[in-house]
């Protein structure tokens, strides 16, 4: 069985762990923490300790594992992503000899603004934000490493991830807006589970040098999914506004960054060559669940 080397062994890494560790002989994982240490090694992971942003802590990396999966995010600010170069300069040439399969949780932000078109994975990424624009030197830089390796990344491009403590209640109490029907962006989301899942169905079946849309088959706007889960957790729907208003500060400029962008992302790649059956096909599916404490 082979070796495998996980970055950014978050949430989602977590809940794919016990499918993980079944499949491979070793599995890793980079943390930097003591903390983090003890929850992987609870999980049958053998913990790493290193830090993307300390390139001299990452030396134990290169030969450890032969497949990857790189979910560890850019950092806050700048056009690039320095992480994921001094991941790449740690692991050397193709992670090393016998290097099989490496996946990156990227974002579908990546796109851009589409008009609210129906966006499959051949679509040229356009990114708008300095965050996508992060993102998409993090997929150049491993496309550049795995041409010289040998093994081309599967690139899994994700969406608005929601789960339990992942559901914008906070926004809802403090009855922050979100633009008029006429106005809303369409966008997409994801169950953490069923990324957790895909996650493993990439690095089992995904091809080499493919993009997968890691999304459910729901098309809302963001405003709608707001009202959602305000409905089904009993909180107020929160206020429309128009984009004038908002662009003046009616909406904080995080949440009104995403409100510039609208698209509706094809999933069937997804579901034709990963075989994925999402356990949440919907996000009222998985707000159900959650609501029900399944989740």
């Amino acid at each position: 069985m082979r070796r495998l080397l996980i970055i950014g062994c978050g949430d989602v890494l977590c809940r794919a762990l016990p499918a993980l560790v079944r499949r491979y002989r070793r599995v890793y994982a980079l943390v930097r923490t003591e903390a983090a240490a003890q929850r992987v090694r609870a999980a049958g992971v053998i913990p790493v300790r290193g830090d993307l942003d300390r390139r001299g802590t990452l030396a134990r990396l290169a030969g450890l594992a032969g497949d990857l999966v790189h979910s560890a995010p850019p950092p806050p600010e700048g056009g690039g992503d320095p992480r994921t170069a001094r991941l790449i300069a740690a692991l050397g040439r193709g992670a090393g000899a016998g290097s099989r399969r490496a996946v990156y949780l990227s974002t579908t932000g990546v796109y851009g603004d589409c008009g609210g078109d129906r966006v499959g994975e051949t679509r040229p990424p356009s990114p708008q934000s300095e965050r996508a624009r992060r993102r998409v030197d993090a997929e150049r830089r491993l496309r550049e490493w795995g041409r010289r390796g040998g093994i081309a990344p599967r690139i899994l491009r994700v969406p608005g991830i929601y789960a339990p403590d992942r559901l914008p209640v906070q926004r809802l109490r403090a009855a922050t807006p979100v633009l008029e029907p006429a106005q809303d962006p369409w966008t997409s989301h994801i169950h953490a589970t069923d990324l957790a899942h895909i996650v493993v169905r990439t690095l089992d079946r995904g091809r080499s040098g493919r993009v997968y849309h890691a999304c459910d088959d729901s098309e809302l706007k963001i405003g709608e999914y707001f009202d959602r889960v305000a409905d089904r957790f009993g909180l107020p729907r929160p206020p429309r506004v128009d984009r004038a208003r908002a662009e003046a500060g009616a909406i904080p400029p995080p949440l009104l960054s995403f409100m510039r962008e609208s698209r509706r992302l094809s999933n069937e790649r997804l579901k034709r060559e990963l075989s994925v059956r999402l356990a949440y096909p919907t996000v009222d599916d998985g707000l159900a669940a959650i609501a029900q404490g399944v989740a």
